[in-house]
């Protein structure tokens, strides 16, 4: 593998950072809230939003939008779009988006996001070796996290929720996020590393052709083998057992 990379761009929710636990419980919060008022309202029973299967299986990995809408869709509730900047009150896609990540900043002044020392640590060695890093994120809250963590300064180039919608970048599984990062640090996808711990994040990385994909076990979040079957090249539970040859 010598000299066959020069980058690494890293996910952030599950790779780098904590945060996923506190991105679902906001989202539990707010649809099982929303499903309370559907049956005072109309009468309409829904059972409560799991905060692992359904997280995993329609969020996770997801802009907050587009994951706010798959899941409506797997309980039959269809709801008008709306517009970006609709109030957390309004019964739209994004006014239920909007409303979650209002219950996501509580949480996060109540709560500070944890590290993966795994993976802070990998990479900060990865940039010693010479590599260049990106972080992407789906999240709309990305430089807040970023912020509350202290790790800014890890990367080169980050992207996240907002950057997208700025660049209409299309979201995961699409590769779109992981191609921008990769012109943005002028490399090639096939010189770049992806770590991804979510389906469609792998998915997105096989999508782009990245030189190697590497799904990111991190245990009750992710599964090891379905990482393997939407495209990760390597699977492992620690960022360090990620061992590449940049020597000359």
């Amino acid at each position: 593998m010598a000299g066959k990379f020069e980058a690494v761009i890293s996910d952030l929710d599950g790779v780098l950072t904590r945060t996923a636990g506190l991105h679902a419980r906001a989202w539990k919060q707010m649809f099982d809230e929303y499903f309370q008022r559907r049956q005072r309202e109309i009468g309409e029973e829904h059972r409560p939003f799991d905060i692992d299967e359904d997280y995993k299986q329609y969020v996770d990995g997801k802009p907050r939008f587009a994951g706010a809408r798959a899941f409506l869709e797997s309980r039959g509730i269809e709801l008008a779009q709306g517009e970006l900047d609709d109030s957390p009150a309004e019964e739209t896609v994004y006014g239920l988006g909007n409303r979650k990540n209002e219950f996501f900043h509580q949480i996060l002044k109540e709560q500070k996001p944890e590290q993966y020392d795994d993976a802070v640590a990998q990479i900060k060695s990865w940039r010693d070796e010479g590599l260049k890093t990106a972080l992407i994120t789906s999240s709309r809250n990305g430089a807040a996290i970023l912020r509350a963590t202290g790790l800014e300064e890890l990367f080169d180039v980050t992207i996240d929720g907002v950057d997208s919608a700025k660049l209409s970048i299309d979201g995961k599984p699409a590769p779109d996020i992981f191609l921008e990062a990769a012109r943005q640090l002028h490399v090639e996808p096939q010189k770049a590393v992806v770590l991804e711990d979510a389906i469609s994040g792998v998915e997105a990385g096989k999508a782009g052709r990245f030189g190697l994909v590497v799904g990111v076990n991190r245990g009750a979040r992710s599964d090891g083998a379905a990482l393997r079957a939407h495209g990760a090249d390597l699977v492992v539970s620690d960022v360090r057992d990620v061992d590449l040859d940049f020597s000359p």
